[in-house]
Order: C-alpha cells, then sequence, then structure tokens
C-alpha cells in the first residue's frame, strides 16, 4: 500500500489568495463576525511579520499600516475544497476527502505511470501550484502517517517503508488532535512529541486515557490501519469571486472573468475533461439598479433583476480559457448587464474531450473552437437569429424554416467524389464529377428574401407579361398554377397560387448587357430567365418567390 496526502496551510486565507494572487505580496487579514466586533481568524505570512495577530479586532489592524482586509468567504472555501479534489483525481481515481484542507490519494501501482513516490509527489505539488495553492505533500505506506507527515512537514516529504514510527515521532503530540483534557494531561506528563507517545506502555495509557489514548497511541506509532473513504467525483465545476468596488466596464470586467475562466479549465484539464455548457452569473450593485429602475418607463411592468445570467452552449467540449473569453466577451457585448456588478459566479458543465480522426487525403477541416467564434462575432453584428443552419419545419408553408445553431459536421464531406464549381461558372450551380469522369449538371432554385413584388399582366387565367425589380419581359411558357393553404386556424393563415414561368427580356434599362441581369438561368440563351411566380389570395398581389439557375 502507498498513499499520498496533500495539505493546504491557511486553508481559509488560501482559498481567497487563489482568486486574487496579488494578496501574495501584500499583508492580507481574514476577519469573521458582525460588522462592528469583526476579528482577525487568518492571516497570511507578510500580515504575521509585521506584527498581527489571530484574534486581533480589525479597528486594531488599522496602526500596522497598509493592510489587505477580506471577509471569510465560505462559498470560496467550497470551491477550493472541491479544486483540492480535482487535483487529487488528475493523478489517482481513489481519493478520500479527509478534510476541507486534506485529501488523502491512493498511489499505489502509478510507479509505471508516474515514476517514484517523489515523483508523483512532485507532479503533485505542481498541479496544486496551477491551481493557485502552496501545499505540503507527503507520501507513506500507512494512510494516517502519511496525514501527519503533511500537515507537519512544509515542501515534500517521502517516508520509505519501515521508517514511519521514526518520522512520525518528531511530530508534535498535539498533531494527533486530541481533546483538551487529554492534552493537557500529556503536557502533565511531559509527553510532547509523538516518540515519547510512542514510548508509553499502552496498556497503563489505556487504563488512564481509555480508548481515545490506544488510538493516539497507535497515531504517534505510525500502526494505524483504516480503510480509506473513497469520494465521487462530480461532474459541475464553479468558481466564484466577490468584488470590493463594482465593476461597469468591459474591460476590467474581462480581466476578472479570464482569472475564473482560467481556474475553471485547469481544474478540467486535471480531471482530463472539457466544458459542453459554461454558465455565467453576475450579482448587480442594487443601489445603481434602483436608479435605473427609476429611469424607466412607468408603463413598462416588472421590477429590474437583480441577477444577471447567460449560458453558453457550446457546440463541442472546450478547455481553452482565451477562446471561452472571447466567446462571453463577444455576447456580452450584445447584451449587457443593466448594472455594475459586485459578483461573479462561473460554473461549467464537464463532458468528454472531443475525439476526431481525420483521412489521410481528406481537407482539414476548419476547427469547431474557431468556427464558433466566427459565429459569435457574426452574431454580434448582425443578430443570433440571423445567423445558424436553416432547418425545415413540418408544414407545407413555402420557407417553412426556422434558423437554428450551426454546428459543422466533419463526416459530411464525400472525399471520394469532390465538388468543384463548373468551368466558366459564374452562378450558384456546382458541377459533381464522377468517378467515371462523366458531368452531371444538377439545377439549383435561388430564392429571393423576402419574396420580390411583381407586377403581372394575365390573360385568360394566365401570366402573359411581368416586371419585377432589375427585371422586366414577356412569359413565353408557364406551368401551373398550384394552389396550396394551411395554418387555417391560426393567425398565420396562408393561401397561394403558384407559377413557373420562362421570361423573355425585352431591352436591357440603362445599356446593361445581359451578363449583368442577375438570374438569368437559360443555358446557351442569356435573353431568357426561369422563375417561380405566386399569387397570395390573402394579400391579392403577385410576387416572384425565386429563379432557377
Amino acid at each position: 500500500m502507498a498513499f499520498a496526502s496533500i495539505f493546504v496551510p491557511n486553508f481559509m486565507v488560501q482559498a481567497v489568495m487563489r482568486s486574487e494572487l496579488a494578496l501574495r505580496d501584500r499583508a492580507m487579514v481574514l476577519v469573521h463576525g458582525a460588522s462592528s466586533i469583526r476579528t482577525v481568524i487568518g492571516l497570511n505570512e507578510a500580515a504575521s511579520k509585521v506584527g498581527i495577530k489571530l484574534g486581533m479586532a480589525r479597528s486594531q489592524t488599522q496602526q500596522f499600516g497598509e493592510i489587505e482586509v477580506r471577509q471569510r468567504s465560505p462559498a470560496q472555501e467550497k470551491i477550493a475544497h472541491a479544486a483540492l479534489l480535482d487535483l487529487g483525481w488528475s493523478v489517482s481515481p481513489r481519493v478520500e476527502d479527509t478534510a476541507a484542507d486534506t485529501i488523502v490519494l491512493d498511489i499505489a501501482g502509478l510507479a509505471s505511470l508516474f515514476g517514484t513516490d517523489e515523483n508523483i509527489a512532485g507532479q503533485l505539488v505542481e498541479g496544486a501550484t496551477h491551481l493557485g495553492f502552496i501545499a505540503q505533500i507527503a507520501t507513506a505506506s500507512n494512510l494516517d502517517a502519511a496525514i501527519l507527515a503533511s500537515r507537519a512537514f512544509a515542501g515534500i516529504t517521502v517516508i520509505p517503508a519501515g521508517r514511519e514510527a521514526a518520522t512520525i515521532g518528531k511530530v508534535p503530540a498535539g498533531a494527533l488532535s486530541p481533546s483538551m483534557e487529554i492534552l493537557e494531561t500529556l503536557e502533565r506528563w511531559g509527553v510532547h512529541t509523538c516518540a515519547a507517545l510512542a514510548a508509553l506502555p499502552v496498556l497503563q495509557l489505556s487504563e488512564r486515557l481509555g480508548q481515545e489514548g490506544v488510538r493516539l497511541h497507535e497515531l504517534a506509532r505510525a500502526r494505524s490501519t483504516r480503510a480509506m473513504v473513497l469520494a465521487q467525483p462530480a461532474i459541475y465545476f464553479e468558481e466564484e469571486m466577490e468584488l470590493e468596488d463594482a465593476v461597469a466596464e468591459l474591460e476590467p470586467l474581462a480581466f476578472l472573468v479570464g482569472r475564473l475562466l482560467n481556474q475553471l479549465c485547469a481544474r478540467l484539464a486535471a480531471r482530463s475533461l472539457a466544458a459542453c455548457t459554461i454558465r455565467v452569473q453576475f450579482r448587480l450593485d442594487p443601489s445603481v439598479e434602483k436608479e435605473f429602475k427609476l429611469l424607466q418607463d412607468n408603463s413598462r411592468p416588472g421590477p429590474v433583476p437583480g441577477i444577471y445570467e447567460r449560458t453558453l452552449s457550446l457546440p463541442v467540449p472546450m478547455s481553452d480559457a482565451k477562446t471561452l473569453l472571447k466567446l462571453l466577451i463577444l455576447h456580452l457585448q450584445s447584451d449587457a448587464p443593466s448594472a455594475p456588478i459586485v459578483k461573479i459566479i462561473l460554473a461549467a458543465e464537464a463532458a468528454r474531450p472531443r475525439v476526431s480522426q481525420g483521412g489521410l487525403f481528406s481537407p482539414i477541416c476548419p476547427d469547431p473552437e474557431k468556427v464558433e467564434l466566427t459565429v459569435a462575432r457574426l452574431a454580434n453584428l448582425v443578430g443570433g437569429s440571423n445567423i445558424g443552419s436553416p432547418e425545415l419545419l413540418d408544414t407545407h408553408r413555402p420557407e417553412g424554416f426556422r434558423m437554428r445553431r450551426f454546428i459543422p459536421n466533419r463526416d459530411s464531406v464525400d472525399t471520394r467524389r469532390p465538388l468543384r464549381r463548373a468551368p466558366g461558372s459564374k452562378n450558384a450551380a456546382a458541377e459533381i464529377v464522377g468517378n467515371s469522369g462523366e458531368k452531371d449538371f444538377k439545377t439549383a432554385f435561388r430564392v429571393f428574401r423576402p419574396a420580390l413584388p411583381a407586377r403581372v399582366e394575365v390573360r385568360k387565367g394566365c401570366p402573359v407579361r411581368i416586371a419585377f425589380p432589375g427585371i422586366r419581359g414577356r412569359v413565353v411558357a408557364a406551368s401551373g398554377p398550384w394552389r396550396g393553404s394551411g395554418d387555417w386556424w391560426g393567425k398565420e393563415a396562408w393561401q397561394s397560387d403558384e407559377w413557373d414561368i420562362e421570361i423573355q427580356f425585352d431591352a436591357f434599362p440603362n445599356s446593361k448587357s445581359p451578363e449583368q441581369i442577375p438570374h438569368t438561368g437559360v443555358k446557351g440563351n442569356p435573353l431568357r430567365g426561369v422563375y417561380r411566380l405566386f399569387y397570395d389570395l390573402t394579400r391579392k398581389e403577385w410576387f416572384v418567390r425565386g429563379a432557377y439557375d
């Protein structure tokens, strides 16, 4: 058996400092309690050097100069503990959630992956630094010995098999977490270290201290045995930051959001996961919200919400903090919060990273992350409802479609039958070249959105002349009408007669050549074109739906 214990000293302070790395070089104290009697419950090394002590009132710390003061944050402590567990799962699937500041890993059998116990400990220290922690690591063949060593010794401690008792013997007896009564008894006996406690006869110790004394004796001798209580890994990741001053501009907000995204992606990378959904929540400044509410039109019902929430659904799982930050900023530019921000909460739903394998001769498809970023930029310019992939609706209505989210499909390209534009072609028609070398020309329909209004001359129920923007001519062939209707039970009822017509163009206006007239699609005759015409029976008007290429 082999175990590695990770201990984060001064955990409450580090939970706050990992979100504000600049505090590492400044004197900082953590306070707790009511506003009138807040006392110091934690401080970093810089604050300790200037003379600040635990238990001081917040007002007393002002005499030591410029001191950074932060309120204790149970939410940040919970998130920091979750990040600590992610660090453990990055190395071993068997992790025990021992305490808020301590976890234990089962590292038996990991030598083939990571090397020696010292290499494993070094990797854990590097991962802890990446997550914003200063951690103490200890490895041992005894679980409780590894925990005691990590809490007692700074840096990395590697205890060889059989040397647990000798190493733990240097640890103070108070590190065994005895009750206050037993600790006072041991001090009266002159027992100050684990080695001194281990030297006592266990029978007499049991008579005087009971079963608690026997347990402490086993811990001091590094002979305690117990099974690990395994923690269950979560797939939901969250980071948050409470701001001292409200942020109203996008540039400083992007800096803070980027810092949280770096921490979030570091935790995802530690678990070999990626984010499929990013949720952002901003707590807004209530005082500014009230002013904004007073400026609103009284005819608009409902108060201004105190929380700004947005969800960013990703086409493929991503773990690149820079790409995610760009996507979030683009969404914030198009839909900004209504008030300055006092708290930021970022959450991610995890998924397995995408795995794709391209063909040896197939072209490289665009990276989905870059495509998503381009789509977000276009949506910021033209609106989110005006970009995407068309999806047909279950209706007979012409142009019955809606725009759905664009997701690139890597398997949609058939490399065996490459598509290329026909030589000399100026329209959207494509030429498909088969394996036999034969050419197969396909007819395409170019839809006008919106449909073009037209003036039509009708004789005996059939159109004979037509004029619409850019085109005027005589109808030389017509097929139809085809009547369609639907949605008669609702407000979107429609009814129309459709025709396919071939037009012989008149003299070109403004001395335009036939090549300059749009949608002239009859092969071999640039003076003719084939179009789809319809008569809206509801509006009593003619329209041109599109042209055939």
